[in-house]
């Protein structure tokens, strides 16, 4: 008998995984059920909002769209691997202090984008930023406050972070 289900190994935030399930089970659904990583939020299910972003091996990727079985053997960065022994992340430091974040659900996306962004270009201008986060839709602080605070957040970040 043919199982419907299939082993997937992946390191997630550094530490290595697996899960058994079907493998078109969608990676946002295994992030948040089966490996209790509840930061990285639905917005839209359809790959329109940006909320389930998540690094994977180096790229941006809404996770609602993403099956499991293409995050085999895969590097996955979410936003609970930015902060580090209870140290928060430049960005999340960031989007604290200018008010980048308000009802949460935008929040992780954001950060991630925000975070693959200033991994490739950590001095970016304004209009860089509206760029790269035209991906991610926010419907309370109208943006301005998020473009602040990635321009606040590059100017925060160590030398040694931008290869993080």
């Amino acid at each position: 008998m043919i199982s419907p289900f299939q082993t997937i190994p992946m390191r997630v935030n550094g530490q290595q995984r697996e899960v058994t399930a079907p493998p078109m089970k969608r990676l946002l659904d295994v992030l948040r059920e089966d490996f209790g990583l509840t930061g990285t939020k639905e917005g839209c299910g359809e790959g329109e909002c940006g909320s389930c972003s998540v690094s994977m091996n180096g790229q941006l990727v809404n996770s609602c769209l993403v099956p499991l079985l293409q995050a085999d053997g895969a590097e996955i960065e979410t936003v609970e691997g930015l902060a580090a022994d209870n140290i928060l992340h430049p960005l999340q430091q960031a989007f604290l202090e200018c008010g980048g974040a308000q009802c949460g659900i935008c929040t992780p996306g954001m950060l991630m984008a925000a975070r693959h962004l200033l991994a490739h270009n950590p001095n970016p201008t304004l209009e860089e930023i509206r760029e790269a986060l035209a991906g991610n839709l926010c419907r309370c602080t109208g943006f301005i406050r998020i473009f602040e605070s990635v321009l606040v957040a590059a100017t925060l970040r160590e030398p040694s972070d931008h290869a993080r």
